[in-house]
């Protein structure tokens, strides 16, 4: 199991990973982060023992597991600096929630030891100093092999999050990013675009004076970390897009029932989603 630990990108995944992953295995974390306030609240915090804001001083920390833990549009030219500072048997994985060529171009990077995964998991808060050791517990982490992935590289990963408490299972890094840019990736797009629409529509009243408790269940994860969302979006644009067409034609048939008065076609639309949801419930 790892004993070394550097953890890029000392923010609020990063750091629960690293609290998770001390409680789970003893491990010694090393932190990487270019904000260097960040760096020195995760080691006040007790979040990581050491840390740097130079990429390059990985080599000094001789880690034997490197968890990319920043916005994903980064993780490319963070593996192009990283991979001449680690040894050939370091194991990389990542917390990014887009996988796709993202995983095939950091295969070619760093070679047969990078283990993409996405731990089902996090909050709209951000920042090391709200790290949660138990964020992963009892949640789905994603393994996204390709024909490459090294055996045991694959089971070293796999082994570590079913000791953090995950639930592990293994998915297409292509079908990943359908899946997730479905469930994922489009409520937030959503939940921003209901932001900019009630914004758009307050010039006469304040409408943010009037929210209900609907509304700020619905809008929580709008206030995510918008450079984290704006990279997700932009690195899983075919997915997103694909998705938000599709939600754009639902809320047409919604709109058109509204407005043309059809009952009994706005009764069972709204009777089909209400179901649907309740159904979550019976199986989380």
């Amino acid at each position: 199991m790892f004993k070394r630990v550097a953890v890029v990108g000392v923010g609020f995944m990063g750091g629960s990973f690293a609290l998770a992953c001390r409680e789970a295995i003893g491990c010694e974390v090393f932190g990487i982060d270019i904000n260097p306030q960040a760096v020195e609240k995760g080691k006040q915090l007790g979040v990581i023992q050491e840390g740097s804001t130079d990429l390059k001083s990985v080599r000094l920390f001789e880690p034997d597991l490197v968890m990319l833990a920043t916005p994903v549009r980064t993780f490319l030219p963070i593996a192009e600096v990283i991979k001449d500072h680690i040894s050939k048997e370091c194991v990389v994985s990542d917390l990014g929630s887009v996988k796709g060529r993202l995983v095939y171009r950091l295969e070619e990077i760093l070679g047969e030891r990078f283990v993409g995964g996405h731990p089902i998991a996090g909050t709209e808060k951000a920042g090391v100093e709200n790290s949660l050791k138990d964020l992963f517990r009892g949640k789905r982490f994603i393994l996204t092999p390709t024909e490459k992935t090294h055996r045991e590289a694959k089971e070293k990963i796999k082994d570590l999050w079913t000791k953090i408490g995950s639930l592990v299972e293994e998915m297409d890094p292509y079908v990943h990013d359908f899946v997730f840019g479905v469930v994922s990736h489009l409520p937030h797009a959503v939940a921003f675009a209901l932001m900019d629409a009630v914004d758009r529509l307050s010039k006469e009243i304040d409408l943010f004076r009037y929210p209900g408790g609907g509304f700020r269940d619905f809008t929580r994860i709008a206030g995510s970390d918008p450079v984290m969302w704006r990279d997700i979006f932009l690195e899983n644009s075919q997915e997103v897009v694909k998705a938000i067409e599709v939600f754009m034609s639902s809320l047409q048939r919604l709109r058109e029932a509204i407005r043309e008065g059809k009952e009994e076609e706005l009764t069972e639309y709204l009777r089909k989603a209400s179901a649907k949801r309740r159904s979550l419930e019976l199986n989380p």
